[in-house]
């Protein structure tokens, strides 16, 4: 039998977890070195599944586990990771890592912080290796649920219950819909063979009836893309961004709106192909408005984290465009921009969370000349921009070019108007770079901004060369994705 590692990488930072909660309240540093070491563990795990898999290529799933859990239902606990959901495991573990590192100065309960911030990466980890339906929600609400603690409990005092309470609202409403899907999908798939199941590998083979799959997509793909910020249900997302500290900023764009995406294609697309031929016309349309909107509207804002914000609202139009494309173009630059992009807005938020931790304040317009005591912060907010506007020789090149591809095979027209959030991306990102970094330095902030720590630092290089890395040798990861593709084609091709 083959080591677990899978469910090692799922478990660990749920064990450590309830470890870390048993631990003194005074013990603060034993706590933060516990985090610290479980969450090296676990990007270690997770950087040698994925090399493992980068070198062994396959369209079907690898480092298969089945655990049968309860076996009178159909429900295993089963995991598996392919070419698409591999990427996913590996950004968790980084952006993991590097909120442990950019959290080391909470000083107001980091027992509880920590805790709950691995409970939250537990269950994204879970969702993104699970290959069970059951497990998959089950993982799901578990990463879902303790966003709320961590928003109203350590978050913003200004808007913090109303953003925590929000979040949570939208996103179990939309879970309950995707529910109601899994369910009608596992009942009929019972009725047709005789074999009530989860397994999703065999519902993929199930040969649902076309009118089937054209009723229950669309609440399916929605109720999951809501956490993945689709247009009209995206408003929770900005809200959540600027009342989570700075980690969880990190989670809730690097990782969990990855998750909504994920599932909506996981579940969504590869159990529903025939339905998402059907409403692919409206997903395209609805992301074409996340991707034009979302840049239109960042431009505005005053507060940094609200641009950031709303530019994931439209970066993230980008993965549903691709998905939706149904296209091999389409969806490969979508499967590379859910990592780029969770790479790049994890860079965002750590270096407005330490500006803001400094000067106290995230507003643009009583920032300036910020290039002076935070150099290393500026250069990652710059690397981040280039990464955001698309610039070639960085990941957002590499993710983004592809998409587009797609969409010109399916409306050549929608390509050149979804372009237009390129130009109107560059506008803000370097108006926000000019305004906050460079200029007079505040009379206010003389002598008061201190040096980000050597902890900062790490997260900031370990973001930014990842970037670089795809960016300019796209290889690491585009075959990989490829793989992921492929097998959904193949999925799509045989509806």
């Amino acid at each position: 039998m083959q080591f677990p590692i899978l469910s090692l990488i799922v478990f660990a930072p749920l064990v450590v977890a309830v470890i870390m909660l048993a631990m003194k309240p005074t013990a603060k540093n034993e706590i933060r070195v516990t985090a610290l070491a479980a969450a090296v563990f676990d990007l270690a795990l997770s950087g040698w599944m994925y090399y493992q898999v980068y070198i062994h290529p396959s369209l079907e799933y690898q480092f298969i586990e089945k655990y049968d859990w309860l076996p009178a239902l159909g429900i295993s606990l089963h995991f598996g990771v392919d070419g698409m959901s591999a990427p996913l495991v590996l950004l968790t573990g980084i952006v993991m890592f590097t909120g442990v590192l950019i959290s080391w100065g909470i000083d107001d309960r980091p027992r509880e912080f920590f805790a709950f911030l691995f409970l939250l990466a537990g269950g994204v980890f879970g969702v993104f290796v699970s290959l069970d339906l059951f497990m998959l929600f089950f993982f799901y609400e578990i990463a879902v649920f303790p966003m709320y603690l961590l928003i109203a409990i350590w978050g913003w005092k200004v808007t913090r219950e109303y953003a925590a309470m929000k979040l949570t609202l939208y996103l179990f409403i939309g879970s309950v819909f995707s529910l109601i899907g899994a369910l009608a999908m596992y009942f009929v798939n019972g009725q047709m063979t005789g074999v009530y199941t989860f397994d999703m590998l065999l519902l993929e083979k199930a040969g649902f009836s076309a009118a089937f799959q054209g009723l229950w997509f669309l609440p399916t793909f929605m109720g999951f893309a809501i956490l993945g910020g689709i247009f009209p249900f995206h408003n929770w997302s900005p809200d959540g961004h600027v009342a989570a500290p700075t980690a969880v900023s990190m989670f809730h764009a690097g990782v969990l709106m990855k998750l909504g995406a994920f599932a909506a294609l996981r579940v969504g697309i590869m159990l529903l192909p025939e339905g998402a031929k059907q409403w692919g016309w409206l997903i395209f349309s609805l992301a074409m408005v996340n991707v034009v909107y979302g840049a239109f509207i960042a431009m505005i804002q005053t507060d940094m984290k609200y641009v950031i914000g709303f530019s994931s609202v439209s970066h993230m139009g980008l993965v549903a465009l691709g998905f939706s494309t149904l296209t091999r173009e389409g969806m490969l630059g979508a499967g590379v921009q859910m990592f780029s992009h969770g790479i790049m807005t994890a860079l965002f938020f750590a270096s407005v969370g330490m500006v803001y931790d400094r000067a106290h304040t995230r507003q643009i317009p009583e920032l300036g000349g910020m290039v002076k005591p935070l150099p290393w912060v500026a250069i990652a907010f710059i690397i981040g921009s280039l990464v955001s506007m698309g610039m070639p020789g960085f990941s957002g090149f590499i993710a983004e070019f592809p998409i587009f591809m797609g969409v010109w095979q399916i409306k050549g027209w929608a390509a050149i108007l979804a372009s237009i959030s390129i130009v109107i991306t560059a506008a803000y990102v370097l108006l926000v770079v000019r305004r906050a970094f460079f200029g007079e330095l505040p009379q206010q902030f003389e002598h008061h901004i201190s040096p980000i720590t050597a902890l900062d630092k790490i997260a900031i290089i370990t973001l930014c060369t990842l970037m670089v890395v795809i960016g300019v040798a796209p290889w690491v990861m585009t075959p990989m994705v490829s793989t992921g593709v492929e097998n959904i084609l193949r999925i799509l091709g045989g509806a």
